[in-house]
């Protein structure tokens, strides 16, 4: 109990010295300053700055060093006004000799007295697990890392540092020219306030010269991990490549919903494993890298994306899969060799994102590779995620999502079962349908807007390309149908629900699927592996139960439909394919609403196909 109140006591009285000074900074500085440039007093304001001397620098110096013991106040606010109030030099020096103090006393308390803040507990397994198995050596090179990134305050790190068995020197040394990249940074910015406040400095260039400090401190740290800290494992989860692009995904999407994680399953999985994942929403990605949190897994992602150069290495250096979706390719080699490697693989194996809310077919599977190799099978499933940020709609709503890990068959169980067995527990632990169990309430106005995209054909009427999405409603311009949609996503009449109307317009295209003929005039991207990468051309798709057919100047070619298992497509935009190695995009000149139809016709091909193949195995 004694100690508690000792920690308290020394946090209390910290924090309220740090609210002091910061007062006196603010009151006798910062605000009198202001003033001045509001009234165009820069013979003033710059008396002001001198006047002050050596007790506006103590401030500094001492809020800076407070603010590390108590660890939750940001630094960045009086780097900042250090670097606007006084010259860069200066600035740099009197923020450093804060840091360097608030190290000291910090290095005191933890190893004298034993101090052990709350306030720093998270952010110290953050360390820790990223320090994992690390000697002391790695110790000071993990302090380098986080001094010049936003992921832990200053004093979190030393905290940490301090708890290690790092000496005295080593810890001081580093952390007096760790934090100068992060210090020059933002006393620069202050500088460049301060000229613009002067209007010495044009709006524009003070923009460009905090972009280009933020840009400086990124390639720093880019550098340090690359060549230091990750050294060794280019091309891999491990390289420094993967934990920033983990690092900025992770910041940028942690705050836009509330997820809720059950990852229990995974407790004592040690990698590799393969993970499968439903695919329902266009940040599954982020969804997945929140449920592996503990691990750094290779991701199989659309070759196409990897189009661009710089992507391209990217992916490289990351360690990342490409796959051609719905196409043969090497993935299945790749992936094993991942595995063998000793990291975890993720697989989104319904290949595209979810049309209606619902599972897709699992078209390429890859269960015998699976049986063979023998590795854990993680099955994990994403819900309440499709109406956050579905195919058709180009806005993300806030919502609450789930994930979670419905299963992990084991080596032993994958053993016993057979390819079929297996398939089918595939199968069960990525099944969804997002209209059972819907949770949020959306209660944006545009909900419909993009949903004539998906839902190209009204079920009253039975008029192609007539709907059109406008606020909640999805109406129909031939036969004035209107279908409201509820704070639930659901439509108010029989219509029921999305999923619900759009297997209604699969039962229309059905029974006319044996005359079916569909032909547009389309401009087209071919992306190729040779040179030159991309080309433009212009010619017409045509599409019947047996065959699909596209011609141009350049060249003609008919894909068998029982060759094209999937059509995959942008909702109002394109439709994709491969053939020999290119990736075709297909841009319909006409009715843009067609582009669903095409992709809903080839899929009911395919299971027609599957019954008449059914059909017969039972003779």
């Amino acid at each position: 109990m004694k100690k508690k109140w000792i920690e308290k006591s020394i946090i209390l009285f910290a924090l309220a010295g740090v609210l002091v000074l910061f007062a006196f900074f603010l009151k006798d500085v910062l605000i009198p300053l202001f003033s001045m440039e509001l009234n165009n007093d820069i013979n003033g304001a710059k008396e002001l700055l001198s006047s002050k001397g050596i007790f506006g620098g103590a401030a500094v110096s001492l809020i800076e060093a407070l603010q590390m013991v108590v660890v939750f106040i940001p630094a960045e606010f009086i780097q900042v006004s250090a670097g606007l109030s006084y010259s860069f030099p200066i600035a740099l020096l009197l923020c450093d000799l804060g840091v360097c103090l608030g190290a000291s006393i910090i290095f005191v308390l933890v190893r004298t007295l034993r101090f052990d803040p709350s306030k720093s507990k998270k952010a110290e397994e953050q360390i820790k697990r990223m320090g994992a198995k690390k000697g002391e050596t790695n110790t000071q090179l993990l302090m380098y890392l986080l001094f010049i990134t936003p992921i832990v305050p200053f004093g979190a790190i030393c905290y940490f540092a301090s708890g290690s068995k790092i000496s005295f020197r080593r810890y001081i040394l580093t952390v007096a020219t760790g934090v100068i990249p992060s210090i020059i940074t933002s006393n620069l910015i202050g500088a460049g306030v301060k000229a613009f406040i002067l209007n010495s400095l044009p709006l524009w260039l003070l923009v460009l010269i905090i972009v280009l400090l933020m840009v400086l401190l990124f390639v720093l740290l880019w550098l340090f991990l690359d060549k230091i800290y990750f050294r060794g494992h280019d091309g891999t989860p491990d390289s420094a490549s993967y934990f920033i692009f983990i690092k900025i995904i992770t910041l940028w999407r942690k705050h836009c919903q509330k997820l809720n994680i059950d990852d229990e399953k995974l407790l004592g999985l040690e990698p590799p494993f393969v993970v499968l994942c439903n695919h329902v929403s266009f940040y599954d990605f982020y969804y997945v890298i929140a449920l592996l949190k503990d691990y750094k897994p290779a991701y199989v992602i659309n070759h196409h994306i990897l189009s661009a150069p710089v992507l391209r290495i990217f992916a490289k250096k990351t360690g990342m899969i490409p796959k051609k979706i719905f196409t043969p390719d090497t993935a299945a080699v790749k992936i094993l060799r991942t595995l063998r490697s000793g990291y975890p693989v993720v697989v989104f194996p319904e290949g595209r994102l979810s049309i209606d809310g619902c599972s897709s077919p699992i078209i390429e599977s890859a269960t015998a590779m699976y049986k063979k190799i023998g590795y854990p099978i993680v099955l994990a499933n994403i819900s309440n995620a499709y109406y956050s940020y579905p195919k058709w709609r180009s806005r993300f709503y806030r919502s609450e999502i789930s994930i979670s890990v419905k299963r992990v068959i084991t080596p032993e169980e994958i053993k016993q079962m057979s390819v079929e067995e297996l398939d089918k527990a595939i199968g069960e632990g990525l099944n969804y349908n997002e209209n059972q169990s819907l949770t949020n309430r959306y209660r944006q106005k545009n909900k419909a807007k993009g949903l004539e995209t998906m839902l190209y054909r009204c079920i009253d009427c039975g008029e192609l390309y007539s709907n059109r999405g406008s606020g909640n409603d999805l109406i129909c311009t031939a036969c004035g149908k209107v279908h409201h949609l509820d704070e639930s996503y659901r439509f108010t009449d029989d219509a029921e629900s999305i999923p619900a109307y759009y297997e209604r317009i699969k039962e229309i295209e059905r029974s006319q699927l044996d005359g079916i003929k569909l032909e547009t005039n389309v401009s087209v991207k071919v992306y190729s592996e040779k040179k030159p990468r991309v080309r433009k051309e212009s010619g017409v798709c045509t599409l019947n139960k047996n065959a699909f057919t596209y011609c141009s100047d350049q060249i003609e070619f008919s894909i068998p439909t029982e060759k094209l298992p999937a059509l995959a497509f942008s909702c109002g935009k394109e439709f994709e394919l491969y053939y020999k190695n290119e990736q075709y995009y297909f841009y319909p000149t006409e009715e843009p609403l067609q582009i669903a139809r095409w992709s809903l016709i080839i899929d009911l091909l395919r299971e027609e196909r599957l019954a008449d193949e059914k059909e017969k195995s039972t003779y």
